[in-house]
């Protein structure tokens, strides 16, 4: 279990009835962001302190990773904004029925704050600069005592595993869905071309043949039954033009396990072949499915044009954790 501030000022409202943060991939300028990348490195079961008008108001229960998501509709006027992709964590809010003011309590908070990516001044305003930020054992704990036993309860996990029967995920479906719509109203592709990038999203058709001309097998588990494998996309279809979703190099075989954990971002691969397994991955859950980290040797080398979608891959979709420390 890990503990995260955000702060929610103009988005509380939304997100915590909702269920969810959302936040952009990256800056404006396309810059990364490091209150972004965070989306990235929550895990189910982490604990949010949500802060709003200077205060406390809620703490939530994390229910996914960090997935790729379109900025929610009820932050505009009207409809979702599918021109805007982003990054969704779906989280159980439950608001406090007494909010509380870290600034009354900095004397004994500042020195608790972390030493970068701070979320609060010393004098306990808010800086809206910050989204996400991770916060230390002792903060939080620090946190929970000046909220008294509501925090404690959820922080002792008593809800954790009722949290965790949601669905996940919702936000990254619609999206697809969108997708899906928008290429079968586009009457510039042939019939037979929409229907092969449609095809193409389950890792069938049009791509799994052009897959199979460039891998034989599963690379991780040696499977070569076709019937067993799946075509996956390095990078992902949801964020792939039409042209790379069908392109073979865009792909691998693996096994539907093996898909599952390289699509969510619990493994990638590094151009040489050596398998890359997510500090966030259960290991015990691997080696349930037969995917035994401590058993995976190098994998073979990829060709110029699957490095470039593992690239992205291990950029934009593999679980890094990479902030931590």
């Amino acid at each position: 279990m890990r503990f995260w501030w955000v702060n929610q000022k103009q988005t509380y409202q939304h997100e915590v009835p909702g269920g969810y943060l959302w936040s952009p991939k990256r800056k404006s300028n396309g810059a990364h962001n490091p209150f972004y990348e965070y989306m990235r490195e929550v895990s189910p079961g982490d604990i949010v302190f949500s802060f709003a008008d200077g205060a406390i108001k809620a703490i939530g229960i994390v229910q996914s990773h960090g997935y790729t998501s379109p900025k929610p509709a009820a932050f505009g006027a009207a409809g979702a904004y599918w021109d805007q992709i982003g990054w969704r964590v779906d989280v159980q809010f439950r608001e406090l029925k007494a909010a509380i003011r870290p600034s009354q309590a900095m004397d004994r908070l500042a020195p608790l704050l972390p030493k970068r990516y701070a979320p609060l001044l010393p004098d306990g305003r808010g800086l809206q600069s910050v989204y996400l930020t991770a916060l230390s054992d002792n903060f939080a704990h620090a946190l929970a005592d000046m909220i008294g036993h509501e925090a404690h309860v959820l922080i002792r996990g008593l809800r954790v595993a009722e949290s965790l029967e949601s669905p996940t995920g919702v936000g990254q479906v619609a999206w697809e869905e969108h997708q899906i719509a928008e290429i079968s109203r586009d009457h510039r592709l042939p019939e037979t071309t929409r229907q092969a990038i449609v095809l193409a999203r389950r890792g069938q058709g049009l791509f799994k043949r052009r897959v199979l001309q460039i891998e034989t097998h599963c690379r991780l588990t040696g499977v070569d039954r076709i019937e067993h494998l799946r075509a996956s996309h390095c990078k992902p279809w949801r964020d792939a033009d039409n042209q790379e979703r069908l392109d073979g190099e865009n792909g691998l075989l693996l096994t539907p396990d093996a898909d599952h954990l390289f699509d969510a971002g619990f493994l990638s691969f590094e151009n040489n072949g050596d398998v890359m397994v997510s500090p966030v991955a259960h290991i015990p859950s691997l080696q349930k499915m037969g995917l035994d980290p401590t058993a995976f040797g190098n994998i073979g080398r990829f060709s110029e044009g699957q490095c470039r979608y593992l690239d992205h891959h291990r950029e934009n979709v593999f679980l890094k954790a990479r902030l931590s420390g």
